[in-house]
């Protein structure tokens, strides 16, 4: 059947952040989470503070090992219970959105690379009438702040929706996240195709909901074995010609 609607993963896809990244982002989060604490009376040292969030990640892992995830508040509640369980309670609302600001802001702050190919290869998929959407994990940083860095990189008008774990609480590879996608934009799953990077939560996922599948990959289908996607691409630019490749 023909193609109709492309669904494309976020990290490793459109936008890249290397593996020392959380670091970079911790040390941001837990300096401004030191200061809005003391602002509301709550003492809590960068050490603590530092332990605190890596214990808030295997909290956080646990959850999402199980394919599903929690709205971004969660995640600023989980770094303060491994501090001590009644401080979130305690707080105020200001402290509270005040601290969401601080979890949020830092990919904003200091922002991950872009695919340079990526706005070119969207736009022209646009004028061809194909309907695009976002289908990504989320990981530390909320959608909401995702959405912003599409909107910085003048990616997000080309998407007709964007659907982030934090938000609906399921996580690829399950396979609902991409059919509650379909759903959003009026899409069939027989006219669908998903393009990402990662084999399990990509391909995988992709195939369990029955779409089409696009790998960004430096391997080649051959090399990719049995389990191949239908279609392999090194860099957004490429994606418009391998669309063309399976619609015909």
């Amino acid at each position: 059947m023909k193609i109709r609607t492309i669904t494309i993963d976020f990290w490793g896809t459109l936008l890249f952040d290397g593996p020392q990244s959380d670091n970079r982002y911790k040390r941001r989060r837990m300096a401004d989470f030191e200061r809005i604490l003391a602002s509301e009376g709550v003492p809590a040292n960068g050490t603590a503070l530092d332990r605190a969030y890596d214990e808030s990640g295997s909290t956080l892992s646990r959850v999402w090992s199980a394919n599903r995830d929690l709205p971004a508040e969660h995640y600023v509640k989980a770094v303060l219970d491994a501090l001590d369980p009644d401080i979130y309670d305690q707080l105020s609302g200001h402290a509270r959105e005040a601290l969401l600001d601080a979890y949020s802001r830092p990919a904003l702050q200091v922002p991950p690379a872009v695919d340079p190919g990526a706005r070119v290869a969207l736009e022209a998929l646009c004028a061809r009438g194909y309907t695009l959407a976002v289908v990504s994990n989320t990981m530390r940083t909320p959608g909401a702040t995702l959405r912003k860095l599409l909107e910085r990189f003048r990616l997000l008008g080309c998407f007709e929706h964007t659907t982030f774990s934090d938000e609906v609480g399921i996580r690829k590879p399950d396979p609902e996240i991409f059919r509650m996608t379909l759903r959003a934009v009026g899409g069939d799953v027989a006219e669908a195709v998903h393009v990402g990077d990662d084999f399990d939560l990509d391909v995988q996922g992709g195939r369990q909901a029955g779409l089409r599948v696009i790998q960004v990959t430096n391997a080649s289908l051959r090399a990719l074995g049995v389990q191949a996607p239908d279609a392999v691409i090194r860099t957004m630019a490429a994606l418009p010609d391998a669309i063309t490749s399976l619609d015909g």
